[in-house]
């Protein structure tokens, strides 16, 4: 395993971090997919194995079971002080704001809720899930920095936004002394290159990490045309963002077949060894053993500028869906959907 410095932090993380989402009581969550705690706690404990320290869930995970799965396997298998933890909030609910509950509170409830179900006393990255159209950001930021002087988070992150978002808090971070993002997670990967118009550069200029989501395009891009598996066929999310362009991304998913052969390695390693030339850490999703190996392999793999081109040559633009199809008159309606399994209390 390599590892990296996480942008303008001092955290030293390593160039996988482990997507937890797959990990949670499906009984209680959104996803009909998720493995169990036993399957969760073999991952987890096969990824610090191969060097994986850096890891990433979410209290909308399974209604905060994915949190409770990966504290438990930490606390178990190696050092609080050994790993990075991320974890995510979500914006205020209708019910806070009609009981005039402020963002700032609002983040000191959720923060306090990932770190009992994480049995931790802080989290190295706390990140802003989606950008709340209801709050303003000034009130986001000065929760965030209350939480971080507090010594419950060393840094704060922020995914699903747009660069200008992204700018915008930042100039207002460092105008009123808060504490600044270090870092981005979004949708990223080799069918889905929309962040190269405008969030990878102001990444590159202010040092912001990009650690993307759906690094494999939610397993389209580890599997060759006509095979499947549980998740492509269940995950209805996935379907929404990919099946638009599955023709023009089929052709690309050909290549990375193509070069997987002549290089005799998987796709999953030729897909993440290309987004690893362009971000910090992708966020690489497990529900079986063998994707983490694929994973740690691909830090390895060095692909020729040829390599690249032919791979990147075929893209065709993307319209944004799910979440960054948001406009500030839709997002409120957004935003619950995904608040409808998120914990309450």
């Amino acid at each position: 395993m390599k590892y990296t410095r996480l942008g303008n932090s001092d955290l030293n993380v390593s160039r996988i971090c482990l997507g937890c989402m797959g990990f949670g009581n499906a009984a209680t969550g959104q996803h009909s997919w998720t493995v169990d705690e036993e399957t969760s706690r073999s991952i987890i404990r096969h990824a610090l194995e191969l060097g994986i320290n850096f890891f990433d869930t979410a209290i909308a995970y399974q209604n905060g079971t994915s949190e409770e799965y990966l504290g438990r396997a930490i606390k178990d298998f190696t050092q609080r002080d050994k790993v990075v933890i991320a974890t995510k909030f979500l914006p205020r609910s209708s019910e806070e704001i009609a009981a005039g509950v402020t963002g700032q509170a609002h983040i000191e409830k959720q923060l306090d809720l990932s770190l009992s179900h994480l049995g931790m006393d802080y989290v190295d990255l706390y990140i802003y899930h989606m950008w709340d159209y209801q709050t303003p950001i000034y009130d986001i930021l000065d929760g965030l920095t209350k939480m971080v002087r507090a010594g419950k988070v060393r840094y704060i992150g922020i995914a699903n936004c747009y660069a200008w978002q992204l700018a915008k808090a930042n100039a207002l971070a460092e105008k009123e002394g808060f504490a600044k993002f270090v870092s981005v997670q979004n949708h990223y990967n080799l069918l889905f290159r929309e962040e190269e118009r405008e969030m990878a550069g102001l990444c590159t200029e202010d040092n912001i990490a990009m650690t993307p989501y759906s690094a494999l395009a939610s397993g389209r891009l580890s599997r060759r045309p006509g095979e499947t598996s549980k998740r492509l066929e269940a995950d209805s999310y996935a379907k929404l963002k990919y099946d638009g362009t599955a023709e023009a991304d089929g052709k690309i998913i050909e290549r990375v077949a193509e070069l997987a052969d002549k290089y005799g390695v998987t796709m999953t390693e030729v897909s993440l060894a290309w987004l690893l030339s362009r971000v910090t850490s992708p966020v690489a999703g497990a529900t079986k053993l063998h994707h983490v190996d694929g994973a740690v392999k691909s830090v390895a793999l060095e692909l020729t500028p040829e390599d690249i081109r032919y791979l990147e040559e075929l893209y065709v633009p993307h319209a944004l869906v799910g979440v960054m199809a948001q406009n500030t008159q839709g997002a409120k309606k957004d935003t619950q959907v995904w608040m409808k399994n998120a914990p309450k209390d």
